[in-house]
């Protein structure tokens, strides 16, 4: 069974042989989750001015910069998603306890009669 081709802007390109000039072919594929030959095919295209990606915008200091906010965000995603299980933990006690008090009361109101 063929593997279905993913199909990437211009944009995209442009934005990953930026990234790979700066991190590498291979570490700039591995961030964006493309294969390998994908980035070099990209980066051959944009030296044979294929693709033009215009001068480099970041900076090996921004780049660091960038990598750290990116570390920083996805630790941040993760304590959200850990709070997002534990409010639903939260929830589903609640609703427990409403529906056991619930039937107390029922009950209470039952057994008085």
């Amino acid at each position: 069974m063929a593997k279905k081709q993913r199909k990437y802007d211009m944009e995209y390109k442009i934005q990953a042989v930026k990234l790979a000039k700066e991190l590498g072919g291979a570490k700039a594929a591995a961030e964006l989750g493309i294969p390998e030959n994908t980035m070099y095919a990209w980066t051959k295209a944009a030296r044979e001015g294929r693709l033009n990606v215009g001068s480099g915008s970041h900076t090996p200091e921004t780049v660091m910069n960038l990598a750290e906010e990116l570390a920083l965000l996805r630790r941040q995603v993760k304590e959200q998603e850990k709070e997002i299980r534990r409010l639903k933990e939260e929830n589903e006690f609640l609703e427990e306890a409403s529906a056991f008090f619930a039937a107390s009361r029922r009950k209470s109101a039952k057994d008085r009669e």
